[in-house]
């Protein structure tokens, strides 16, 4: 017998579609309070507070050669 988990959005109770949606980490500095995860949906996932952030790492062979 198989399962499925279905996945709702924290914010707004709506299901996020497979392959969608994004996770939220919040870390604290006092690590005596440990961290917080919340799922969201594209839209509320949009709407959050914060900055893009750059990725870690060299970039790709193709796109330094250019």
């Amino acid at each position: 017998m198989a399962r499925k988990t279905i996945l709702v959005c924290d914010s707004c109770g709506k299901e996020v579609a497979e392959g969608k949606g994004a996770v939220m980490r919040v870390n604290f500095t006092d690590a005596r309070r440990g961290s917080r995860q919340a799922d969201l949906c594209d839209n509320c996932a949009g709407g959050m507070p914060g900055h893009a952030v750059a990725r870690r790492g060299r970039r790709p062979k193709s796109m330094v050669a250019a």
